[in-house]
């Protein structure tokens, strides 16, 4: 369901306002399998799946790592070791983004390609470097650092505080429910918080398909989305996008939480670290 949603996500953001070719998600579906047949709604799977289990493995390693060097497991240190973790992981997130975007906006509305810009998501990364270097493989850059790292850092953030509230350590009862809910609001938190930034990056990203461009930087880009659109050019997709964040990242969190816990009780380290906010039966905090 992930990687479906994701393609109503790109092609509702970057969409052109004034001939809009979806009036909501449930359209947008309606018109890729229409155009498109169903093979419309994988385009640009093989981005993410080479990058996501990479970036998921920075993403907990160096939160955890952070959090560690911070010494405490407190709420804010979860936030400061989560915004570190976002802004690391922008350097494997952007260039597999642009490439997920340029894949899923080739041949929108048509059941055959006319023109096949990009064979697969490999070749769509050497095309675009080809071209344009290192800067092209790198835009968006700055605007998905802007993303990615106060989000994280709110992510970490509502899980401990979320867990803490709840009471998730090993023995308590309805442990994988609290750990599936804390996750899954975690996520849908996340993208809510920085869904306008996730907009202008992806009109950045898909910007020039077709050969014209619209926007010259980030601020153009943000002034041109608020005069034409106003406030909801900013939440376009976040329907989708909220669809699909809460399980995705549900079963996320707590499939790690729970290896770290089977982990820690199979090494037998009392003092073993845990999943962020997961308690110890002593109702000692500790962190990734």
């Amino acid at each position: 369901m992930d990687q479906h949603v994701s393609v109503f996500q790109v092609r509702l953001q970057v969409q052109n306002v004034d001939k809009p070719l979806y009036r909501g998600t449930f359209h947008c579906f309606q018109s890729i399998i229409r155009q498109e047949s169903m093979l419309g709604l994988y385009k640009g799977l093989s981005s993410p799946m080479m990058g996501l289990t990479f970036i998921n493995a920075i993403v907990f390693g160096v939160q955890g790592h952070t959090l560690r060097l911070l010494g405490r497991d407190t709420p804010t240190n979860q936030f400061l070791a989560g915004t570190a973790a976002g802004m690391v992981q922008c350097v494997v997130c952007c260039p597999m983004e642009l490439v997920k975007t340029r894949m899923q906006m080739q041949g929108a509305g048509q059941r055959k390609v006319q023109t096949k810009l990009y064979k697969n998501s490999l070749d769509c990364l050497m095309c675009i470097y080809r071209r344009e270097g290192l800067r092209g493989i790198n835009r968006g850059m700055m605007i998905t650092v802007v993303r990615e790292t106060p989000g994280f850092g709110i992510y970490f953030l509502t899980y401990d505080l979320l867990t803490r509230w709840m009471g998730c350590a090993p023995s308590e009862s309805y442990l994988v429910l609290k750990l599936l809910l804390a996750g899954g609001l975690a996520g849908s938190a996340c993208w809510i918080s920085t869904y306008p930034a996730d907009v202008v990056k992806s009109r950045l990203q898909a910007d020039g398909v077709g050969g014209v461009n619209r926007y010259s930087s980030v601020t153009d880009c943000v002034r041109q989305c608020w005069q034409k659109e106003g406030w909801r050019g900013f939440t376009r997709g976040l329907n989708s996008t909220l669809l699909r964040a809460f399980p995705v990242n549900a079963a996320t969190f707590a499939t790690v939480t729970l290896f770290l816990m089977y982990m820690q009780e199979d090494e037998g380290k009392k003092d073993c670290d845990l999943a962020p906010g997961v308690l110890h039966p002593q109702a000692e905090p500790s962190g990734l």
